[in-house]
């Protein structure tokens, strides 16, 4: 089989620490790449020092990789990177649909679901570029990992095969592989309930409830992602996968995840408000909490744990509230 040709030109739209990891595999690999980032700050730094400062700093980038914050240079490029968070993504994406290619290859990093719309990516997408050729990229991976070159596997859905080979053929390297998938729904989801459960999970950790209850927790986030998932039309293995399960064991596991630290913050008592202000990164989980329970709803799918988290980020409740509603749950089989 004849091996697929990298695209000519790649911009990566979103200037935080993911999109500088994967603008830079592309500028090793060869690809004409640009980063577009609102910060001014950002694209300063990264055409004078070759470095992202503001979001991962420390991390020295290829010389080959420009940065731009002009939306219209960036709509130039044969391919795009989308790594905006998923609530500012719309006006973005719009913008940029209207000065690029009707039917350009767009690779779809954020993770979440759009508050008010309830719509995944592919869907936003569809929405505002219906010509654009949608791709996701989800999984298991920190930005540091992937700037240090340790060994990182994610999935690259796409419905198309040879899209999705040129994509590995950009992105790809010894220590990032991507693993191909034609299922995009269930690499979207994924990515968008563990934001949720992470935050979950570090309620947990900050409580102090023990590695059992975490384990738990993780086990039983994971069985209602997969209900949610089959009654969306998603293939099982996708969501056992690297972009779900591997994500969820990610991020519900390290602190180093955005989301399961702003849980853990939250277990130790402090405020959502609070917590948020002190940040310049966004957890998606939050956002997304409401909009998991609206699909569920919709499908008539059983979530506790999604609504549990829900109600917190709402304030809702309390952790001691919620933990003891969940303990209060009646004994049933595992498998329903």
């Amino acid at each position: 089989m004849k091996k697929a040709e990298p695209f000519s030109s790649i911009a990566v739209i979103g200037g935080g620490a993911w999109g500088t990891a994967l603008a830079n595999l592309c500028a090793h690999n060869g690809v004409d790449t640009i980063l577009w980032a609102r910060e001014l700050i950002v694209v300063e730094a990264i055409e004078k020092q070759h470095e992202n400062t503001e979001f991962l700093a420390g991390f020295p980038l290829s010389p080959a990789l420009k940065a731009t914050g002009d939306l219209a240079e960036a709509a130039k490029r044969e391919a795009f990177i989308f790594v905006v968070p998923v609530q500012f993504s719309r006006p973005i994406l719009t913008d940029l649909a209207a000065q690029a290619s009707p039917d350009a290859p767009v690779a779809l990093c954020a993770k979440g679901v759009e508050r008010g719309t309830g719509l995944l990516m592919t869907s936003m997408l569809g929405e505002v570029w219906p010509g654009a050729q949608p791709a996701v990229l989800s999984g298991p991976s920190f930005a540091r990992d992937v700037a240090l070159g340790l060994p990182t596997a994610v999935t690259l859905a796409a419905a198309d095969p040879a899209l999705g080979a040129r994509w590995v053929a950009s992105i790809g390297a010894p220590h990032f592989r991507p693993y191909l998938s034609d299922d995009l729904i269930g690499a979207e989801l994924g990515g968008a309930i563990k934001n949720v459960l992470a935050i979950a999970a570090g309620a947990v950790a900050g409580r102090d409830l023990g590695e059992s209850a975490r384990a738990a927790l993780i086990a039983r986030g994971f069985a209602e992602f997969q209900r949610l998932g089959v009654a969306l039309g998603a293939n099982p293995q996708t969501l056992a996968g690297l972009s779900g399960l591997g994500d969820l064991i990610l991020t519900a596991s390290s602190p180093r995840s955005r989301n399961m630290s702003l849980g853990l913050e939250l277990g130790k008592g402090r405020s959502l408000r609070e917590v948020l202000g002190e940040r310049n990164t966004v957890s998606e989980g939050v956002a997304s909490a409401e909009a998991i329970m609206a699909l569920a709803d919709k499908a008539g799918v059983d979530m506790p744990l999604c609504g549990a988290v829900a109600a917190l980020v709402r304030d809702e409740k309390s952790v001691d509230e919620i933990i003891a509603e969940l303990l209060s749950r009646p004994f049933k089989p595992e498998t329903k």
